[in-house]
């Protein structure tokens, strides 16, 4: 199991925004056209797909970063194994061919799925290209001429040699290799009648390359699969953890063990369906209770706070106790005659989101005799002036509790303070709806927007931003570590990943999704074979604020990258219009804006973007953009 734990202390409720910082275009980036032209047309297009598999070609990255060095490799259009290799003291990138893969028979091709060609470094020394009909060349790299054949091999299931691409390699003993590939499942087909498209899974192959019996042939060897497992979508990231001595695959469903033993589904009885009455009830008569609105509303300034929460209008004052300190609210009310109406607010040294001043801060009760209800409000004053509160409670929606505990639930802010109001009219609709079984959905509690969005938020565009992810852990055997609770993985909202190729021996390093913000988290190594068995755990180091927001309105963006300042979002740059590259700089906890910039990636005549990696040379990460027609080079700064 992995855990991502938000320090509050890294967010930044008082930021505000991004401001543009211009940067030189002319200085930072070059483009070089490209002998061997690249393409995406490789992949052939007569046979149907599904919705993932279009989804794993859009965001397939054709360019392979080498492990040591400035060398990177692509597939060309004619099935060229193309090296770029980069002057680390001028940037400027030489391209040559370093091998020739064999062109696949049309004939052959027609009955199968294809998938793009694609490269990954075993090692500084190794390199595998897959043809993307089911084939995988072991390449010796060497600095001068083409690439020495070490081995040709092929995938295959049910005696058909099937389709594949790599989706990492790693060298994890000096003689062997373990490289994962995923390859699309098809089920039986459905029946005609039904009008249902065939199923469409991800098989998931780790494989084992033995360097020692490396050698050139032109007879392809099965490849040797260690295990497999199974998902509805292909990962967004493979990565080896050589300190857990596990893979960890990221997904948007768990990868299922196929060997493992599949527990039939249960099937109730009609006595355990149906309910017994007890004695004098009637069940056609009972109605079932409409949704309860939150236990209260709130709003802020710069220097307040204002928490209103409703009572019966019935409940005498005297019965009210309210004590504040400058961390936390005591509340209770001994009122059995409104107890008896709706349940009532209790809370004991209940903490803040953050501090007020309890000498200043006071409460007020609003009988409203005309009405069946009351409001309680509590009108507190913020110790630090001009920091925003996210919640009223610092425990609010962050545990598991708040599905049972009232006084932990979520609570969005009501922008207008004019709508505390509705909060009174809302529980009379609920109360009725109790007494009458009227629907008492669409009660107006408030548009609950955090204030930087206010007026510019799609709520539908805002939640679509990100993809929806969980993480499989698998042993090198293919079992389950006893630590990643498989089965029960928890969904997370991911935004970006590192870099491809950025510091090799750089930790693991998300962008998750919370709420506006953007947390970048960092997986922490087992520091010894004792802890192998604990949790895999991420720590939140830094903050990118307001990230999910800023990249909600960039629809044509395909490949988002970060490191550890600076956050990469390129588009596709399609139509031949050329893409541009959306630069966020992460900012401290106590700094209202930060910086972004954007420059041109594309400029018309390169064609699509297709792959992206980075260099480390000289400190910063150099950035390599592959397009149909160009190389482009960034300079980070």
């Amino acid at each position: 199991m992995s855990t991502f734990t938000v320090n509050r202390k890294l967010l930044n409720p008082k930021f505000e925004g991004y401001k543009f910082d211009f940067v030189d275009q002319d200085q930072v980036v070059s483009r070089y056209p490209l002998q061997h032209p690249a393409t995406q047309a490789t992949s052939s297009t007569q046979t149907w797909l599904s919705f993932h598999e279009v989804q794993s070609r859009i965001t397939h990255n054709h360019l392979a970063v080498a492990n040591e060095g400035t060398s990177a490799v692509y597939v060309d259009e004619d099935y060229n194994v193309i090296l770029i290799d980069i002057a680390p003291e001028c940037l400027l990138p030489s391209f040559r061919v370093v091998y020739e893969l064999p062109r696949p028979v049309s004939s052959s091709v027609a009955q199968s799925h294809p998938e793009y060609p694609c490269a990954s470094y075993l090692s500084s020394d190794f390199l595998l290209v897959s043809d993307g009909f089911g084939f995988m060349y072991l390449l010796r790299t060497n600095n001068l001429g083409p690439f020495e054949l070490a081995g040709i091999y092929q995938l295959v299931v049910d005696e058909i040699v099937q389709p594949f691409i790599i989706d990492s390699a790693d060298q994890i003993s000096p003689d062997h290799g373990v490289v994962i590939l995923s390859s699309s499942h098809r089920g039986p087909k459905p029946d005609a009648s039904t009008k249902k498209s065939t199923p469409v899974d991800f098989d998931i192959w780790a494989t084992r390359v033995d360097l020692s019996q490396a050698e050139p042939s032109s007879v392809a060897r099965t490849i040797h699969v260690a295990w497999n497992r199974r998902g509805e979508q292909v990962p967004m990231l493979s990565k080896y953890d050589a300190s857990r001595k596990a893979f960890m695959l990221i997904g948007g469903t768990p990868y299922l063990d196929l060997k493992a033993p599949v527990l039939p589904l249960y099937e109730p009885s009609l006595d355990e369906i149906a309910p017994i009455p007890r004695a004098g009830e009637d069940l056609d008569a009972m109605q079932v209770d409409p949704a309860r609105p939150p236990p209260y509303s709130w709003t802020q300034t710069s220097d307040s706070v204002t928490v209103a929460f409703p009572l019966p209008s019935s409940t005498a004052k005297t019965t009210i106790s309210v004590n504040f300190t400058t961390t936390s609210l005591t509340l209770s009310i001994s009122d059995p005659v409104s107890a008896a109406v709706v349940p009532l607010p209790s809370y004991s040294s209940k903490a803040f989101w953050d501090g007020i001043s309890p000498s200043s801060s006071y409460w007020t009760w609003d009988k409203e005799a005309e009405h069946s209800f009351g409001i309680l409000t509590l009108h507190l004053d913020k110790q630090h002036e001009g920091t925003k509160w996210m919640q009223v409670f610092a425990s609010a929606g962050k545990s598991a509790a708040a599905v049972l505990s009232p006084e932990d639930v979520e609570v969005p802010e009501t922008l207008d303070p004019s709508e505390l109001w509705l909060i009174r009219e809302s529980l009379e609709k609920y109360t009725a709806a109790l007494l009458t079984g009227e629907d008492a959905s669409g009660l107006g509690l408030g548009r609950g927007v955090p204030s930087l969005g206010e007026g510019e938020m799609d709520e539908e565009v805002d939640s679509s931003v990100g993809r929806t992810a969980v993480i499989t852990w698998i042993n090198l055997d293919g079992s389950s570590p006893s630590w990643s609770n498989p089965g029960r993985e928890y969904p997370f909202t991911l935004l970006s990943t590192l870099l491809p190729g950025h510091r090799r021996d750089a930790s693991s390093s998300l962008v998750l999704k919370e709420g506006l913000d953007g947390p970048a988290y960092v997986l922490q190594p087992v520091s010894d074979e004792t802890d192998s068995d604990t949790v895999a755990r991420w720590t939140h180091t830094s903050t990118f604020p307001a990230l999910g927001f800023v990249l909600a309105s960039k629809q044509d963006v395909r490949f988002t990258h970060h490191n550890e300042n600076l956050v990469f979002a390129l588009e596709s740059g399609l139509l031949n219009r050329g893409g541009n590259m959306y630069v966020y700089r992460r900012a401290k906890p106590s700094e209202a804006w930060a910086k972004q910039s954007v420059l041109k990636i594309g400029d018309g005549a390169g064609g699509a973007l297709l792959g992206v990696g980075a260099l480390y040379i000289e400190g910063r990460d150099v950035i390599l953009a592959l397009t149909e027609k160009q190389l482009v080079i960034v300079k980070t700064w």
